[in-house]
């Protein structure tokens, strides 16, 4: 396995995390393929990893605890991921978060129209792929992959001073 410093993994979840943003940006305004949700609630870990480091690369003596913020921050993102993974396989019944429409209160006419008029994307729907692959189940992979590299450099922080 590679053997990277911690300057080095830093830069590459900036790199990994902006490359995301810029790609999920690009694919909703310029390809016009309109995000669900839980897509847009997956590019959270994405933006909070960037200011960390920023954050991080000014404080680098609580370069331990960034380490860690960013282990829970990946992991909750992977989390995410993958429930929105067994949404789109079926596994799992689209919750609140994706079926937005279906409310229980009453809708005048009004109402009815305008949400008919509104593009609403369901959470199971795959609008885009790379290589047969959602960006649901790229970013599952994204985010566990560096949840084991952080896991990894957290756990060995101390010997690797």
């Amino acid at each position: 396995m590679i053997n990277l410093n911690k300057k080095k993994i830093f830069q590459l979840i900036f790199l990994i995390s902006l490359l995301s943003l810029i790609s999920a940006y690009f694919i909703e305004y310029i390809l016009g393929h309109q995000p669900c949700n839980l897509c847009l609630i997956e590019r959270i870990p994405y933006m909070g990893a960037l200011i960390i480091i920023i954050i991080n690369f000014k404080l680098n003596y609580l370069e331990k605890y960034f380490i860690l913020l960013l282990l829970f921050i990946f992991l909750a993102g992977t989390l995410i991921s993958l429930y929105h993974l067994g949404i789109e396989q079926g596994f799992i019944t689209e919750s609140l978060v994706c079926d937005l429409k279906n409310s229980s209160k009453i809708l005048s006419k009004e109402e009815i129209l305008q949400q008919l008029q509104q593009k609403i994307v369901s959470c199971k729907d795959v609008t885009f792929k790379i290589f047969n692959f959602s960006l649901t189940t790229l970013n599952t992979l994204i985010s566990l992959l560096i949840t084991i590299v952080l896991t990894k450099e957290y756990l060995s922080y101390e010997k690797n001073k």
